[in-house]
């Protein structure tokens, strides 16, 4: 892939975040400009993310880059075998 989203080490693509919501559980999911979601959790010490935890820190996100691995994922259905 190519193109500004795309990661020069071939890794996931960085898609911007548009808005934020909790799931079921309460925890934070970001929503990235591709449609999907990426939770983005403050789970001290394996993931901190102290601005997840208020409106101001999450509002101070929105339009940075999350990577998306899903959008890196082949459609369903594709086998990779040409014909």
């Amino acid at each position: 892939m190519s193109g500004p989203d795309a990661r020069k080490d071939g890794r996931s693509m960085q898609r911007r975040i548009v808005g934020f919501h909790q799931d079921a559980e309460e925890q934070w999911v970001a929503e990235l400009d591709c449609g999907h979601g990426q939770h983005v959790r403050h789970d001290p010490p394996w993931q901190v993310r102290e601005w997840v935890t208020t409106p101001a820190g999450r509002r101070s996100w929105l339009g940075r880059r999350l990577e998306c691995p899903w959008c890196d994922q082949p459609p369903q259905g594709a086998t990779g075998a040409g014909g």
